[in-house]
């Protein structure tokens, strides 16, 4: 059987293309090179409880928003979400706590409530946010344009941005508190995606009441109701090539699948070592993608707690131990962690689970980069066990008993998340992108090899929505934009 696309990679952006394009009636399918699809959504059970990797809560589920109409359109909306309090974020820097809420005008007029000299330029700035979303969900529209906007956000670096719009170095931190979701870097990080990275969640923010994997379960079934098929533990080895044009793809296992069209909807690099040297994909190219930098992992800490210790908290922490929170220790020290608690699965007041999140970078890991999981070692263990330690007496300072409550702790670097979930260096945002070079780090989802498409967080935004939001323009690119405007988004 000839395929009209194969999708390679089975994480959030190729399910939600692979359920797009099924609908469309392309004949599709999506290999995973995992036990289980979902990428940096998937979930895993540890002591009879699922944990989840890098999916923690979400924005712009409220109706009206992107994201939502998404969802909406894949019949996603129909899982457990549960919306988080008003005050979705609380930031912890040294001894003092600040409150991000949620919608645009509480946001900016509770911290006009702490910063009274700055009301006007918050108000201002939750615009921009506001401003941005909306130009995420008129990004398809065939008829509207919003480039200046667009390439103005990416040509300005965010850091420089705050600080002159605040000029206040407290507010910037709490501005940029709930950080977590991205890799702050003072020299580097576009305006375009740092405000992508908040816009969302302070519009609306959700949890979902069980694991991540419930989103890629009813993606995949979709497609599979669709007619398309969904394998796993199936890893492409070559794109494969014949006069010209790409005919098809070989698994590691020596299993040949052809097709029509290709989405690579892994990291880019990966689909650089899918095509052979001296092929279709021309030197420049590769080399351009080569040269590109990773963003930092994570360091995870799930935490599983006694029956009725600690009562849930329908919001997030973001603990500093230091200001200035766009620097980062040199010495690897854990000096910020967000602590994230699990909806209930009784529905009760209890919470069962908590993770705590603290950033990694990759040279931390290189001692033992050529190990396996299971067998790093004891010195490795041993580093785990320390950063455990530091990120639960940082979370202390908010949630005063934590460790008191603990039962079980299980832990992960960059090095589970590349072995597991397979991204380049454990990184935890895909490609890093610079302010210098906006356009050199914005891949488009075309690439030089004619019926060749990528997508994923690497492209243009990282996160839940920045790869929904790439996965329709990869599909626009194939169907059309007229026809992911009229059937997605206005829908």
């Amino acid at each position: 059987m000839k395929y009209d696309i194969i999708i390679i990679g089975g994480g959030l952006g190729g399910l939600v293309c692979g359920c797009i394009l099924s609908r469309a009636g392309k004949r599709l399918l999506v290999l995973e090179k995992g036990k289980h699809t979902g990428g940096c959504i998937q979930s895993y059970r540890r002591g009879g409880m699922e944990f989840d990797t890098g999916f923690h809560y979400v924005g712009g589920l409220e109706e009206g928003q992107l994201l939502r109409r998404v969802f909406d359109y894949l019949e996603l909306m129909k899982l457990p979400w549960k919306r988080m309090d008003e005050v979705v974020d609380r930031v912890m820097i040294g001894k003092r706590t600040f409150a991000l809420a949620q919608g645009y005008d509480r946001f900016a007029q509770m911290l006009a409530d702490e910063f009274p000299a700055k009301r006007d330029a918050l108000y201002q700035y939750a615009d921009l946010l506001k401003r941005t979303e909306e130009m995420q969900l008129n990004a398809l529209n065939p008829h509207s344009s919003d480039m200046d906007f667009h390439t103005w956000m990416l040509e300005t670096n965010a850091y420089r941005y705050l600080q002159e719009k605040f000029d206040d170095s407290l507010l910037v931190d709490v501005l940029s508190g709930a950080s977590l979701k991205m890799e702050l870097r003072k020299d580097t990080l576009p305006l375009f995606t740092f405000a992508h990275g908040y816009c969302g969640y302070v519009g609306s923010s959700w949890r979902i009441a069980g694991s991540g994997s419930l989103i890629a379960e009813a993606l995949a079934e979709q497609i599979r109701s669709q007619g398309g098929e969904v394998i796993c533990n199936a890893e492409v080895d070559e794109l494969l090539e014949k006069e010209g044009q790409l005919t098809g793809v070989r698994c590691k296992d020596g299993r040949i699948y052809e097709g029509i069209q290709f989405i690579c909807a892994t990291h880019p690099a990966e689909m650089c070592r899918m095509l052979k040297q001296g092929g279709l994909l021309k030197n420049v190219y590769r080399h351009r993608i080569c040269r590109q930098e990773n963003t930092n992992g994570m360091f995870t800490v799930s935490l599983c707690l006694k029956p009725h210790a600690l009562p849930y908290a329908n919001w997030n922490y973001y603990v500093y131990r230091h200001p200035d929170i766009w620097t980062y220790p040199s010495d690897g020290e854990i000096d910020r962690v967000l602590v994230a608690s699990h909806v209930p699965d009784d529905g009760g007041e209890y919470v069962r689970q908590i993770d705590l999140l603290a950033p990694m970078d990759w040279s931390l890991c290189r001692p033992w980069i050529f190990t396996q999981v299971g067998k790093r070692g004891p010195e490795y263990e041993a580093m785990k066990l320390r950063m455990a330690d530091a990120c639960m007496t940082l979370a202390e300072s908010c949630i005063p008993g934590l460790r008191r409550a603990v039962v079980q702790c299980y832990t992960s670097t960059p090095l589970t998340y590349r072995d597991y979930v397979h991204t380049p260096d454990g990184s935890a945002y895909g490609m890093r992108k610079d302010f210098n070079s906006p356009f050199g780090g914005m891949l488009p989802v075309r690439t030089p090899i004619p019926d060749l498409f990528l997508t994923g967080q690497s492209l243009m935004v990282h996160g839940v929505q920045g790869v929904t939001m790439t996965a329709l323009f990869t599909c626009a690119e194939i169907i059309g934009r007229d026809w992911i405007w009229k059937q997605v988004i206005q829908k």
